[in-house]
């Protein structure tokens, strides 16, 4: 009886991790229907990070409100594992697709939701905090969050400052006196994919902040208000260079702040190897799928399907690819694939493959799974 490990990561904008992993299932029960399928759904910490933990850890989701991105009452969600852990993914609660494209500005959004989520946790007794960094809304440097947990912020007159990106370079002083001490008390990691410093050139304002509705002279404005906020914080702990760390310049800076919190930044792939047992999982099987929307050479730097075909080839195992598309330099890590296949079969336009994912990968999977029926390769 054969037995295949599921993991893909999400196709972005088309198939959630678990989407993926069930059609893929499904192809292989229809070739293999006395195989042993083990589907893990994993996320690297944007959109779909709870779904995805909460699912491959057996967990559960509780549905409750926070501050959105505008700072307005919204609906959202953080998941509980093991009875010790929460976990929460910024782009439910100040996410990018939460801010209609006419109000998207980076001097209005925030990250106190994020804060008060950790609260309610903290107040369920959860001492093991997990937040994954990814498809943010923000440019706040997480000043809102920090905010929420009793950090106190102020201007030039002497007034708190909410947390909002306007507010970023109106800070002439910072308190850490008032933070929430349970936080002393917690495990902190955080789910990181980018290496961006907080500011210049590669920062979180110049990189990611035109996506959010920045204007260059805004990026521009943003990341020196961040330099100026990143030094009160940095005199304030003792801590400096703190903004150079590589993942400062996540979600907007919200890396920045988990930094200055105590979190450790750890790619998402290893975050799932911890949260879900990956690897224990991977060792003994005899196939393990993996994927996602476009493989190329970065692809081996912290992507979930390098890491999943390392840990086959480690165990023994032998891992295909299935991806919505390959670059020209896959190749790169081909002596880690058994194979290596791609959704497109023709010449189409990005919003046409993504619009036919569901079919395109239930074809692609039949055609692999047939491939192997047929062979018959020893296992």
């Amino acid at each position: 009886m054969p037995r295949f490990v599921v993991v893909p990561d999400s196709f972005k904008g088309s198939l959630t991790s678990l989407q993926a992993g069930h059609i893929i299932s499904d192809s292989i029960r229809k070739h293999f229907p006395d195989a042993e399928i083990d589907v893990i759904p994993v996320a690297d910490g944007g959109e779909g990070t709870v779904e995805a933990l909460v699912t491959a850890a057996s967990g559960k989701l509780i549905d409750t409100k926070a501050a959105g991105p505008l700072g307005d009452e919204t609906d959202t969600q953080f998941g509980i594992i093991g009875g010790d852990t929460a976990v929460f993914e910024l782009a439910n609660v100040a996410g990018l697709p939460m801010v209609p494209k006419e109000k998207r500005n980076p001097y209005d959004t925030t990250t106190r939701g994020l804060g008060e989520l950790i609260k309610q946790a903290l107040d369920k007794g959860l001492r093991r905090l997990v937040v994954g960094l990814g498809g943010s809304a923000t440019n706040d440097g997480g000043m809102g969050m920090l905010s929420e947990l009793g950090v106190r912020f102020r201007d030039a007159d002497g007034d708190l400052l909410p947390g909002y990106g306007r507010d970023v370079g109106q800070a002439v002083s910072v308190d850490f006196g008032g933070l929430d001490p349970r936080l002393a008390e917690c495990e902190l990691i955080a789910a990181c994919d980018v290496k961006n410093p907080l500011c210049g050139p590669e920062g979180a304002s110049v990189i990611f902040g035109p996506q959010k509705g920045a204007t260059p002279e805004q990026a521009a404005e943003l990341d020196r208000a961040l330099l100026g906020y990143a030094g009160l914080v940095e005199r304030e702990l003792g801590r400096p260079a703190l903004h150079e760390v590589p993942g400062a310049g996540a979600a907007g800076g919200l890396g920045f702040a988990l930094l200055s919190l105590g979190f450790t930044l750890a790619p998402g792939a290893e975050l799932i190897d911890r949260m879900a047992g990956l690897e224990s999982r991977i060792a003994g099987s005899d196939w393990v799928i993996t994927g996602e929307g476009r493989t190329d050479g970065q692809s081996a730097y912290g992507k979930l399907p390098y890491y999943a075909a390392t840990l086959a080839k480690k165990h023994g195992a032998k891992a295909i690819l299935i991806s919505g598309s390959l670059g020209a330099d896959y190749l790169e890590l081909r002596e880690l694939f058994a194979g290596c296949f791609a959704l497109i079969t023709e010449p189409s336009d990005l919003q046409t493959c993504m619009d036919r994912a569901v079919p395109a990968l239930a074809a692609c999977s039949d055609n692999v799974m047939g491939f192997l029926r047929i062979a018959r390769s020893p296992w």
